[in-house]
């Protein structure tokens, strides 16, 4: 790994304005008109000692020693592309916005990143059109040094920054002024995506590895509670459903998304990964990698932690603790699990046999490997809930218990093993357990929606509605159609279960109507709802499903099922039921 070193630098970043509007239009004379700024831009960035680090066509970002050097290379830029612009012949004219701050940055080889980047380039997407827009700090160093006027535009929202930042603007007449800054809270959890990465591999089938790395990532970044990362499942149906990356980023309210590209061959691994801006698509970070698969675990390391230190500065990330959650150093054994993992994914009967051997083999491999008895132990619980084996119900939840001892045996902080335990305890009733493992799930990883659903059930059945609530709210947040499933169903059938204990009827009588296939708790708790809130329930579609569908049914055995710690509300409940 390059040595870490840091410096005060002056960060440039600048990009083409509408430059994907221009490109939906004329392709081709977009791309030449983007290749003659380019051609006046680099230069220009070069003849003032300033370097290039980061560029994507439209878009680039440069390190200098000095504010003033790297203002005048953005006042001459952009003065000769308003000459060229001027041209009746130029078209389309392109036209660039600047942003330039002055900050401490971290440099590790020929990459750079920290706050100087961040800020520059959220200057840059804030910088109104032709003009150049600089840091309080850059203001003062270049003043009585530059030959243009800076004009004063106010304070503004500098996102996951400050809410009070100062800025500046050249080559504009100072009318652009920025409304005062907003009291929004600031300190909100950055919010992000990392999208499927592209398989670039010529065996295709080497796909089981490019997800599982994916994945990997996205359960590492679920363990900071810096962060909250939307679930692979989210993403994955993104890519399936080929949605819009913009409209994608807005629907659940982005601040950074991470996409990549993995080429696998023989035992080599290439990586290419970017994070940029989800509002302005801006590049905070990029880099490439040239790995062997021997390395693969400290390259997972290496990313999360240059990704956490361009959002957050250099901060202790403790929960790269990868000594404990390594799932084997044998390498046959990670691919098996990788595949196994793959396998459980696609649910079908097929798929869950091979799942099963996957993980099996990786055991024979690595007998330690402690994911893979976790991994085991879902792929199980799958078949019975799915109806993928003929095997006798309790010998399966038998064998599925074992191995679940066995990898908590090998690894305590195993979050998988605590969720499942939390799950397995609340069905046998009982709930401290059941809370106790949900718990440690959720301490270890705070941000995956399996867990957050996990334990927001068991807290919402245990007495603490409100926190439980938060979390389900957070699980259809970050996961609103769970792996496995075409709907939100489930989501939305545990959050009318949680607002039923919150005793906010009108809340469950809302939910209902987002439900496309009801089942048979979520129907007794809408009519008991309806009940409380003196609706005629006779009129309405659940009484008729109620009538048609559930008639004879054993509700002392059904709601016993419900898993309700109050003996009082299961009380009310069947009582309610015998009224109807």
């Amino acid at each position: 790994m390059s040595q870490v070193r840091r410096k005060l630098a002056t960060i440039l970043a600048t990009d083409c304005v509408s430059f994907s509007k221009h490109m939906e239009t004329q392709e081709e004379k977009t791309l030449e008109s983007l290749k003659a700024c380019r051609e006046i831009i680099d230069p220009l960035i070069n003849k003032y000692s300033g370097r290039i680090f980061h560029t994507a066509g439209d878009s680039v970002i440069a390190e200098f020693d000095s504010p003033v050097s790297s203002v005048n290379a953005a006042i001459e830029f952009q003065k000769a592309i308003k000459v060229r612009n001027d041209l009746e012949k130029t078209n389309p004219k392109l036209y660039w916005r600047v942003g330039i701050h002055l900050d401490d940055i971290i440099i590790e080889g020929e990459n750079i990143y920290g706050n100087g980047v961040n800020i520059a380039a959220r200057l840059e997407s804030q910088s109104p059109s032709g003009e150049i827009l600089i840091s309080d700090i850059v203001k003062q160093h270049i003043n009585n040094k530059i030959g243009e006027p800076i004009y004063p535009l106010g304070k503004i929202d500098l996102k996951n920054i400050s809410n009070n930042f100062e800025v500046f603007s050249l080559l504009g007449d100072g009318k652009n002024k920025f409304k005062k800054a907003s009291n929004k809270i600031i300190n909100k959890k950055l919010k992000f995506a990392i999208l499927p990465f592209v398989n670039n591999s010529q065996d295709q089938d080497s796909g089981f590895l490019v997800d599982g790395i994916v994945e990997d990532l996205i359960t590492e970044f679920s363990m900071m509670r810096e962060f909250e990362i939307l679930s692979r499942q989210t993403t994955v149906n993104f890519k399936n459903e080929n949605e819009d990356l913009k409209e994608f980023s807005k629907k659940f309210e982005l601040d950074f998304v991470v996409t990549g590209s993995i080429r696998a061959s023989g035992k080599r691994v290439r990586i290419n990964i970017e994070l940029s801006d989800a509002n302005d698509d801006s590049i905070i970070w990029s880099n490439k990698y040239d790995r062997v698969m021997e390395d693969i675990f400290d390259l997972q390391d290496e990313i999360v932690r240059k990704i956490s230190i361009a959002l957050l500065g250099e901060i202790e990330i403790s929960s790269l603790q990868r000594s404990k959650r390594k799932p084997t150093e044998n390498i046959t054994s990670y691919e098996y699990l990788l595949r196994g993992k793959e396998n459980h994914h696609k649910f079908t009967k097929e798929a869950n046999i091979e799942a099963l051997k996957c993980f099996d083999k990786a055991l024979i491999a690595d007998p330690g490997n402690a994911q893979a008895y976790a991994w085991k132990v879902c792929t199980l619980g799958q078949a019975l809930y799915r109806g993928f084996t003929d095997r006798d119900s309790d010998e399966v939840f038998s064998e599925a218990k074992d191995n679940i001892e066995k990898a908590l045996e090998l690894n305590e902080n195993d979050f998988e093993c605590h969720r499942m335990l939390s799950a397995v305890y609340l069905s046998d009733h009982d709930y401290i357990l059941a809370e106790d493992h949900g718990r440690k799930a959720f301490n270890m990883v705070p941000n995956d929606p399996r867990v957050l659903s996990g334990y927001g059930e068991v807290l919402v059945r245990t007495g603490k509605v409100d926190k439980g609530l938060e979390l389900l709210n957070k699980a259809f947040e970050l996961d609103p159609v769970p792996q496995g499933q075409s709907t939100s169903d489930n989501r939305i059938k545990d959050l009318i279960l949680g607002y039923f204990f919150a005793e906010d009827f009108n809340k469950v009588i809302e939910l209902s109507f987002d439900i496309r296939n009801m089942d048979i708790r979520s129907l007794v708790l809408i009519l008991f709802s309806r009940s409380k809130l003196n609706q005629d329930i006779k009129s309405s579609n659940e009484y008729s499903l109620f009538i048609n569908n559930h008639k004879d049914t054993d509700w002392e055995q059904t709601v016993d099922r419900f898993h309700i710690q109050d003996e009082a509300i299961k009380s009310k409940i069947i009582s309610f039921i015998k009224t109807i």
